[in-house]
């Protein structure tokens, strides 16, 4: 029998007990979102005017360092310091605030004014959220520009693909046990979803499961890379976060942005080597100028946010793993880069003479066009806009820049892994925890014509990428962290609509991306990439795309999940759904082996057969069905990919 609820002033609606109590189970245990902390800008400075002289680099005053999230929670001599999420049961914040000449911090100088002592407290009761990779301890670690072949390890019990070689030894140099394959349905369903963005279909799943041959993994792997149009349509997901691509939302309607979709679809249908991807986005096509043409804001914008300055941050990020939003205000507190390198590259883009401010306000001087790594060559200033373009592709695309080879493998590894090799993946100056792996994988890909399928192919094929998810605890410092095999994901909100549309039957008639035309007949099923964004996907993490998005949250937070339960596109597409299929089973015993097929990948249990025969009952009604649909879809195991 289906039942309504209500948790605080929201009334779930259409789910059964089991579906319930499964999302109260949910709500426990997802974050509650703090106010969000800007580690960067609100709290680095902090640190280091009021607390670095006796607290980071060699200076441990007390025994107690800053210079890591790690070492700040340890505390010195005198205890803990600090208690995330609690700033009520931290000394610091009372030192801070003291006036005794003894206890108070720091001992000299100006005291933290009030209103950096209200954000130091905001930012311990958010959890101390702490740019992964970033130390006050000085840089010792500069990322190399230039390609690098590393030495292969041998090959141990028959592992050959180079990923396990390298894996292989890593794993016996830290003295860790070698990840345990996955189980066939397992690996089947991370592979469908990781590569084409849909649950394997139950009958090629089970064909796929009967199958004796030793090389059958590689070779499903292969057949969904060769579906051109799924992959093209799971993928415009990852490259429309990574390029600021959308149908619909801030300057489409005003003609102050411009779309990509019909050549990126082309692209990705057409494998279109990655260094000629990139070249085209940068001296663009008139199809494919979009990106680089950001977006024109109404009225008046800050300086950091003008389209060059845009321009100077989106290519850096996008294509190189650089964040240059810091050093297109002021010389960066978290990395290297400066501010007139930042204004360098956005006068390339430039349609007249680009003057530099530092915080919003002019300084009088003029920026010229540079390239970041001179080295490679170098931009010719008096060049008009056009030819300063094609000369940052070449420089982009040169075979010597290593930086975009291993930021886009880097990036696949993250997608398909869960976590990258550079972490985040937005700091490739950070060391990675395997330099040879990460180069290999930069290298393939330029010794392949820059494939990136080649790539995916490689990773997905590998040991590495087919073991179990392991059980981990989220470590609380980047420096605590050592390979152990693929991180379990959650799906992404376009992942999860397609799977709830594929199994209810109730995707849309048509697409809204504008000017794409979609081969196939029958045509395939209208995939939720191609949709305008709205409150349902945007609750499940799809971002409105006005800034570049590479990794999106991993965690299910308690408003997600509450849209879950209420969303009216999720209940009205169960309804319909539940119907459709009740039709088409004739027996409920019949009903149940198919959702678990095509939702789980796997059969029933007997207990799991058993409670969903009770809960269908001898005859079922579509509302007992619907039922069955919302617990199998609330399921951590359907949300998951693992």
């Amino acid at each position: 029998m289906t039942e309504s609820m209500t948790i605080g002033s929201v009334r779930f609606r259409g789910a059964s007990r089991f579906a319930l109590a499964l999302l109260t189970m949910l709500i426990a245990i997802a974050p509650v979102a703090a106010d969000e902390i800007d580690f960067a800008h609100d709290i680095v400075p902090i640190l280091r005017r009021h607390c670095a002289a006796c607290h980071t680099g060699e200076r441990k005053e007390g025994n107690f360092s800053m210079n890591t999230r790690g070492s700040l929670l340890a505390g010195g001599d005198g205890g803990r310091a600090v208690i995330s999420g609690d700033s009520g049961k931290s000394a610091l914040l009372e030192r801070i605030a003291g006036d005794d000449e003894f206890t108070r911090m720091p001992p000299e100088g100006p005291l933290v004014p009030p209103e950096q002592a209200a954000l130091l407290e905001r930012w311990i009761d958010a959890g101390l959220p702490w740019q992964e990779g970033f130390s006050f301890l000085p840089k010792t670690y500069e990322p190399p520009l230039r390609p690098r072949l590393p030495e292969l390890p041998p090959s141990r019990d028959g592992r050959t693909n180079p990923v396990d070689r390298i894996i292989d030894a890593y794993l016996a140099e830290q003295n860790l046990p070698r990840p345990e394959p996955a189980d066939d349905a397992s690996f089947a369903r991370r592979v469908h979803l990781d590569l084409i963005g849909l649950l394997p279909e139950p009958r090629l799943f089970e064909r796929f499961v009967a199958d004796r041959s030793s090389d059958k993994r590689e070779r499903l792997v292969r057949r969904l890379l060769d579906d051109d149009l799924a992959y093209a349509e799971h993928w415009l997901t990852f490259w429309n976060d990574l390029l600021r691509n959308d149908y619909s939302g801030t300057g489409y309607i005003t003609g102050g942005r411009k779309q990509i979709t019909r050549w990126l679809h082309d692209a990705l249908r057409e494998n279109k080597p990655y260094d000629e991807f990139v070249r085209e986005l940068i001296a663009p096509t008139p199809e494919s100028e979009g990106f680089i043409r950001g977006i024109r804001w109404r009225g008046d914008v800050n300086s950091s946010q003008t389209e060059s300055v845009q321009f100077a941050q989106n290519v850096s990020q996008a294509f190189l793993g650089i964040n240059m939003k810091c050093a297109s205000c002021h010389d960066s507190f978290i990395d290297r880069w400066k501010l007139d390198e930042a204004y360098g590259l956005a006068a390339i883009h430039a349609t007249s003479p680009l003057e530099i401010h530092r915080c919003d306000k002019p300084t009088g001087r003029i920026a010229k066009a540079a390239w970041i790594f001179p080295e490679l060559g170098e931009i010719d200033p008096a060049a008009d806009r056009q030819k300063r373009l094609e000369q940052l592709a070449g420089l982009m695309t040169h075979p010597d820049n290593g930086r975009l080879t291993r930021t886009i493998v880097n990036r696949l590894w993250h997608r398909l892994m869960g976590r990258g090799i550079v972490h985040p993946v937005d700091a490739m100056h950070t060391e990675p925890w395997s330099a040879d792996l990460l180069d290999h994988l930069a290298v393939h890909l330029a010794e392949n014509q820059y494939d990136l399928k080649k790539s995916i192919e490689l990773i997905a094929t590998s040991r590495a990428y087919e073991a179990r998810t392991p059980r981990r605890e989220t470590a609380s410092d980047a420096d605590a962290y050592r390979f152990d095999g693929p991180v379990a994901r959650r799906m992404t909100a376009e992942q999860f609509v397609d799977a709830v549309w594929r199994i209810t039957g109730e995707a849309p008639p048509k697409h809204d991306a504008p000017g794409l035309e979609r081969p196939g007949d029958p045509a395939p099923m209208v995939r939720a990439a191609l949709m305008k964004n709205d409150f349902f996907m945007r609750s499940l993490g799809r971002p409105t795309r006005d800034q570049i998005v590479s990794m999106r949250p991993s965690e299910l937070a308690t408003l997600e999940a509450i849209d879950l339960a209420n969303s009216p596109f999720l209940a009205e597409t169960i309804a319909r759904g539940a119907r459709r299929r009740l039709a088409e089973f004739d027996s409920p015993t019949a009903l149940i082996d198919w959702l678990f097929a095509a939702a789980l990948s796997r059969s029933p249990t007997a207990d799991e057969r058993r409670l969903a025969l009770d809960s269908l009952g001898e005859t079922p009604a579509a509302e007992n069905v619907e039922d069955l649909l919302w617990a199998v879809f609330m399921l951590p195991e359907f949300q998951l990919i693992r």
